[in-house]
């Protein structure tokens, strides 16, 4: 039986459309024993998004970026996070938003971009797939200086970390931002082996 055939949804209440989309929904669920549940959800639209690790494998390096970001300061992270570029779609497909966000975020115009693999970011209450993508970059590839778009908020500090000492980020807690664990991992097993 399809997904689809497993819900109804009886009613949709928009609580925020200000920055992104969030919303109250009221449906049923059939539940795998046939009977129907009633369930009330909030669920969180921002959009899907796309990330990116630039990786140079003859210097062992990986290109972060350092940011303030409100949620985790709000949560008790009292420090900039660390994290790979990324950046919402906006209607765009995820390899061109990507490279735009790459060039906007730390100054490099990156070549080949590979796609490794797509994942939910929060799925309990956030709707946003992440398109995740690795390149290979080298110093001719900067083109700037990085920083972000300071009309967007963004001020951003471009860092170029051997892999090692970016994985031993993860593990003494300097890095925590989900999206570049993972990259950070994918990296580990099938780049820098």
């Amino acid at each position: 039986m399809p997904l689809s055939d497993r819900v109804r949804v009886k009613n949709v209440e928009v609580l925020s459309d200000d920055y992104y989309l969030l919303q109250k929904t009221t449906f049923e669920y059939r539940r795998a024993n046939g009977e129907w549940q009633q369930q009330v959800r909030e669920s969180y639209d921002r959009g899907n998004c796309a990330t990116v690790l630039p990786y140079n494998l003859a210097q062992r390096t990986v290109i972060l970026v350092r940011q303030f970001r409100y949620p985790v300061f709000v949560n008790g992270y009292d420090d900039l996070l660390i994290e790979a570029a990324a950046g919402v779609l906006d209607g765009e497909a995820p390899e061109v938003r990507i490279r735009a966000e790459a060039e906007e975020e730390t100054g490099y115009r990156l070549g080949e971009i590979r796609k490794i693999f797509e994942a939910f970011s929060s799925p309990g209450s956030v709707t946003e797939k992440l398109h995740f993508f690795v390149a290979e970059y080298d110093p001719s590839m900067r083109v700037g200086d990085g920083g972000g778009l300071a009309a967007e908020g963004e001020d951003i500090e471009v860092l170029e970390l051997p892999i090692d000492s970016a994985l031993a980020m993860i593990t003494d807690g300097r890095i925590v931002d989900a999206k570049t664990i993972m990259l950070l991992q994918y990296a580990a097993l099938n780049i820098f082996r």
